[in-house]
């Protein structure tokens, strides 16, 4: 009788030794592939029992937590969501995360390490701690110049501050209200439907991941790589250009827009945006000596994030003299996004070294305690410093007497350059206004801004659509408040 309740014994430990086995395949091999199972509804239910951190702007949040009442309990909400869309992105218990909402995902939900002094412990009571917050570098005087000047037209504005990177303002028109995403159901789909399907692109952000022709913005570039190369020493000095340009190697005249471009300086092709005098200025540099220029400014670059990612802006490697001529002047397969030509500008105005941009001041648990903070670094020298000194005086002449007067500030230098870049097949499509300065307040020692502004759609005639008409009053605007606010 003993042996029988011994083997019973035996046997019964055996089955307890399988079931610890089995708990331990499925809490410890097994949980992975049953938490991502799209069955399992427990990490959704657990992402929304709480209220999610918020995004600042000037110290306050643009951003808040709705309770739903529902299974999925706390929605997003946006204050003045169109507004700052382009910075926030969405936060979506149907369609996941973008920009910020995105990269700083991990804060804002609570499940970042940094949030707690010991994350072990949330671990172990399958908790976690409070959302924190995620303060942007966005000015909201800035954000609100540009989005109203771009007034529903299709187009973005970037600004950054040259010494530190800081990007100051993100819009991108037309713009959509990312509340409406927010939730689940019917409504939700409907809308996600209706802006992916409207033509306008209104979740496109312009100012990150859109690429344009910069046109005769991008004559900042060849005019530094020509000072930097030294092809040009004196800028006043006259190019024996005729007007109009042969295309090297091809029976194609570059004409230029304006009169008073044969044989012009360089200074005066800045100042009067003269194609054909850059175009050759481009070609005397040479291929190696233009994509080496290009490439210190930040373009043809695939890793630079924001934090969210932005389009790679380009500058061929591989191209006839023809090709080089045109791409000198922002045309044929050159290409920027409105960062990266923020980030031209800022190089000028920064003597030469070029700042990694960046959205994020600093990361904050719930009661403000610090988690992480920006990076400040460099991406190194775009121009030696008297070449930047020389193009700042160039820039500041195409405000004060040449196409950019639009930009001009009272008690303050602005530097400028305009740019008109055709595309479409034949160059038949509305041609898209720039405009890239910087401005600095008198009595400061450095200036405080650099914006990039362009517009798709500007509400003018084709012959008379310029950055100047239709972007340089946009930027005048954002400078005005950058300097308000000091």
């Amino acid at each position: 009788m003993i042996r029988y309740i011994r083997w019973c014994a035996y046997f019964c430990a055996l089955l307890l030794v399988a079931l610890l086995v089995n708990i331990a395949r499925v809490q410890v091999w097994e949980s992975a592939a049953y938490g991502a199972n799209p069955a399992n509804k427990r990490p959704a239910i657990e992402r929304y029992a709480e209220p999610r951190g918020d995004i600042l702007v000037d110290g306050r949040p643009v951003t808040g937590s709705r309770d739903s009442r529902q299974l999925l309990r706390y929605e997003r909400t946006y204050t003045n969501g169109p507004l700052y869309a382009p910075v926030t992105g969405f936060s979506s218990q149907t369609y996941g995360t973008s920009s910020v909402e995105r990269a700083e995902d991990a804060v804002l939900s609570g499940t970042d390490p940094g949030l707690s002094a010991f994350p072990l412990w949330y671990e172990l009571a399958r908790g976690r701690p409070a959302g924190g917050n995620a303060a942007t570098t966005v000015r909201s005087g800035m954000q609100l110049a540009a989005y109203t000047g771009l007034a529903g037209k299709r187009g973005a504005v970037a600004a950054v501050e040259p010494a530190t990177g800081k990007i100051l303002a993100l819009v991108s028109s037309p713009s959509y209200d990312p509340a409406v995403l927010s939730g689940t159901g019917t409504k939700v789909k409907e809308a996600w439907a209706a802006l992916n399907a409207d033509p306008a692109r209104p979740m496109l952000n312009r100012a990150l991941r859109e690429t344009y022709p910069p046109g005769s913005t991008f004559k900042i570039v060849t005019a530094a790589a020509a000072l930097d190369a030294g092809v040009v020493t004196d800028v006043d000095a006259p190019t024996s250009t005729p007007d109009p340009y042969p295309l090297p190697g091809t029976s194609t005249l570059l004409p230029n827009a304006g009169t008073g471009c044969e044989d012009a300086s360089m200074a005066d092709a800045v100042q009067w945006s003269c194609n054909t005098v850059m175009a050759k200025i481009g070609v005397q540099v040479g291929l190696r000596g233009m994509v080496e220029a290009a490439r210190r400014f930040g373009f043809n670059s695939e890793g630079l994030r924001v934090p969210s990612w932005v389009s790679r802006s380009n500058f061929d490697t591989d191209m006839s003299q023809d090709q080089l001529a045109l791409s000198s002047i922002g045309q044929f397969n050159t290409s920027a996004t409105p960062l990266q030509m923020a980030m031209v500008a800022a190089a000028v105005a920064n003597g030469g070294e070029l700042k990694y941009p960046y959205l994020v001041e600093r990361t904050t648990q719930d009661d403000g305690s610090q988690v992480r903070r920006g990076d400040q670094r460099s991406l190194g020298r775009a121009m030696n410093p008297a070449t930047a000194l020389r193009l700042q005086e160039l820039m500041v002449k195409v405000v004060e007497n040449g196409t950019g007067r639009n930009a001009a500030i009272p008690d303050a230098v602005v530097g400028g350059k305009t740019g008109t870049a055709q595309h479409g097949v034949g160059n038949a499509g509305t041609p898209y206004a720039w405009f890239i300065s910087w401005a600095q307040a008198e009595g400061t020692a450095l200036p405080q801004v650099a914006v990039a502004v362009v517009v798709e759609d500007a509400s003018a005639d084709r012959g008379d659509i310029s950055g100047n008409g239709a972007a340089a009053p946009i930027a005048r605007a954002v400078m005005q408040a950058a300097l308000a606010t000091g």
